[in-house]
This record gives C-alpha cells, sequence and structure tokens, in this order.
C-alpha cells in the first residue's frame, strides 16, 4: 500500500489531464462522434469506478445464474484481459463444454466458464464480436463483464460496484489514484452495487449507499454480501472440484493471492475458519511460474504449513503447474448473497426492456 501510494504521488500531476481525457471520451459518445451499438437483446453490464477489486467477476456468476434460473438464456462477454487468445471472437466456453484455458482465455474469463458450466463465455478486444456471436448461439441476454468504461455497447441495466472495504479508494483519478474515470461519470450508471458487506463493514456501506443517492438523486443502491462457501481443487483433468473443508481443521496453510487487495483474502480465510501460517501477496492478474511456485511452497514449509490455499481465480491459473507441487493446493471459493431486493429489481429490469430489432451491421 505504501508503494501504491508513492506513485499516486508522483501521479497526481497528470490527474487532471488524463480526468480530461476519460470526460472528452465519454462526451464523444454521448454526442455520436464515437459509435456505440445497440444489441438485438438486453445487455446488463457490471463494472465500477475504480482501479479493481470489487467483486465484478462474483456478481457476474451470481447474476448469470440467476437469470439461468429464471428461463432466460444468458452469456458472458468479456475482453478477456491477460488472455493469448487474439481472434475476433474466443469462444471460452459454449456452455457446453470449456475450450480455452486461462492462458489463452485469461484468468477471471475462466475461472467464469468454470463456475458456469451451462452458460457460454466469450472474449474479444472488440466486444461487440463476441457479443453479437453469443445472440448467434441462442443468448438472449448478456453480461458484459467489467463494462462500465466499454461505452461502445449500449446497454438496458449499468450496474457499477463499490468495494465497501475501499469505497472510492483515495478518490483521485488516475494516475493520481483508484478512479478510472471522474466520479461524474456515476451520472452514467443505472444502479449502484455495495459489495463484500460483513457485520463490521455493514454500516459504512448504508452511509456511502447513502452519499451516492444524495448526489445522484433516483439512482438506487443495492447491497450484497460476498462470504466464503466452500474449498475447490483441481482434478486430473484440470477443472475444479468441490473439495472438503474438513482437511482444514486443525491445521495451518499458507496462503497467496494475486488480486487487486490480498489482504481482504485474509480476512476471508479466517472467516471460514482457516488458520493461516502466513500470506503470500502479488499483483493482481499475476502470472505464475515454477520458479515463484517453488519460492512460495519454500515460504510454506519455513512456516510448518500443512498445504497451500489460493483464491478461485489463481487456482485456475495454476492447472499446468499443479501437478508438480510438494503440497497439498487448494482455493477458497466465494459466493455473493443478496441482502435485498436486488434479484427482484434486476429481473424487472429486464421485464421492462421492449423488444428490439436485430442490429445488423455488425
Amino acid at each position: 500500500m505504501q508503494s501504491t501510494a508513492f506513485y499516486y504521488a508522483l501521479g497526481r500531476p497528470f490527474s487532471p489531464v488524463y480526468g480530461l481525457a476519460m470526460r472528452l471520451r465519454e462526451s464523444m459518445y454521448s454526442r455520436g462522434l464515437l459509435q456505440s451499438f445497440k444489441l438485438s437483446v438486453p445487455v446488463i453490464s457490471v463494472g465500477n469506478l475504480t482501479m479493481g477489486g470489487s467483486g465484478k467477476t462474483p456478481v457476474v456468476c451470481f447474476l448469470a445464474n440467476t437469470l439461468k434460473a429464471a428461463g432466460y438464456n444468458p452469456a458472458v462477454i468479456s475482453r478477456g484481459y491477460g488472455g493469448s487468445a487474439n481472434e475476433k471472437v474466443n469462444i471460452v466456453s459454449d456452455g457446453n463444454a470449456i475450450h480455452l484455458d486461462a492462458r489463452q482465455a485469461g484468468d477471471e474469463p475462466r475461472m467464469i466458464a468454470e463456475m458456469l458450466p451451462t452458460i457460454p463465455v466469450l472474449t474479444g478486444v472488440v466486444r461487440r464480436f463476441p457479443a453479437q456471436r453469443a445472440i448467434d448461439m441462442g443468448a438472449d441476454v448478456l453480461l458484459l463483464d467489467d463494462g462500465f468504461q466499454h461505452m461502445a455497447i449500449r446497454r438496458e441495466s449499468n450496474l457499477v460496484l463499490f468495494n465497501t472495504d475501499w469505497l472510492a479508494g483515495n478518490s483521485r483519478v488516475f494516475p493520481g489514484g483508484d478512479l478510472r474515470e471522474p466520479v461524474a461519470a456515476l451520472g452514467r450508471a443505472t444502479r449502484f452495487v455495495m459489495t463484500g458487506i460483513r457485520e463490521d463493514n455493514r454500516e459504512r456501506a448504508r452511509r456511502f449507499g447513502d452519499l451516492l443517492q444524495s448526489k445522484f438523486p433516483g439512482k438506487p443502491v443495492s447491497f450484497l454480501e460476498y462470504a466464503p462457501c466452500c474449498l475447490v481443487t483441481l482434478n486430473p483433468d484440470n477443472q475444479l472440484l468441490e473439495k472438503s473443508s474438513t482437511i482444514l481443521q486443525g491445521e495451518p496453510w499458507f496462503a497467496f493471492a494475486g488480486i487487486a487487495h490480498p489482504e481482504t483474502f485474509k480476512q476471508s480465510l479466517v472467516q471460514f475458519g482457516v488458520e493461516v501460517a502466513g500470506v503470500q501477496g502479488l499483483s493482481d492478474h499475476q502470472p505464475y511460474t515454477a520458479e515463484l511456485m517453488e519460492k512460495i511452497v519454500k515460504k510454506a514449509k519455513q512456516s510448518d504449513a500443512l498445504g497451500l490455499i489460493t483464491t478461485e481465480k489463481d487456482l485456475v491459473k495454476l492447472a499446468p503447474l499443479s501437478k508438480d507441487l510438494k503440497m497439498p493446493l487448494v482455493a477458497l471459493r466465494m459466493e455473493v448473497r443478496d441482502e435485498g431486493d436486488f434479484v427482484r429489481d434486476v429481473l424487472a429490469d429486464l421485464q421492462r426492456t421492449p423488444a428490439k430489432e436485430p442490429f445488423s451491421d455488425i
């Protein structure tokens, strides 16, 4: 965190320039100088204003399962950040089988495909192309993962997530702070979603929700808990498999995580009852090598840990290396829990969406 604060201090003089560029970009889309495409099915964007760690991926999975249970045929569209697949359309999963590994798809799309085995997941840098392919495959609603800044696709629901522990960070625009855009960009949102709610931060979430509604009247705020639910491991085919939590009882485990805020991972482990022997924080979207894992295993053994425990996002990237590890490896699976009327409201928004003619110019 001190390192981040140092670099933000260096970047602060450039924040106004970056913020101006983002406002200009938004203005060009709103005035039609940059084209925004309307698709033939409703689009729900799940995004944030901060640089990361707001719980987008779990919320996307939660919404996808909710829509599926309600009778829709959803598909997830992602940019595929960090993945090597570079076709216009990359089919991570067609809803029947997974076709790309984490290195090809990117860690988050692969994780989403593992968690949603019956729902298509597609990636592409220009997201209107995988979006149209998903519609051709039968999708009748699209979930745009990390889509708030992606204004080239119009959406019916524009959800902006805030992690309750981090809120808006230092409230400065990149590179002087945590914000991807100036706060005024929140005017594009249709709903704010507070994530990661626990008993110790619930009141903080309520106060920030009240602040958002005072600044952006008429935009509702939803509250979602984000809690550990089970352990998963990799089977011989490198697919995720639930594992009994009894292996944790009375034994210390060494934790590591390549996420935006690794310290929150330790909180989740303690909440789940894990005895944490040590924690190795890594950079977000950390690529894994045999050398890095050797160092982590060495630290784990020095701490007398029984095994290694990581996030589900990290676990899917470790498939090529997991068989050579000298210690057990598991991941903590997290789940979203609706604290109010979020599901009801999202479904109501979809039912109010008018039918549209197919867009033929994509």
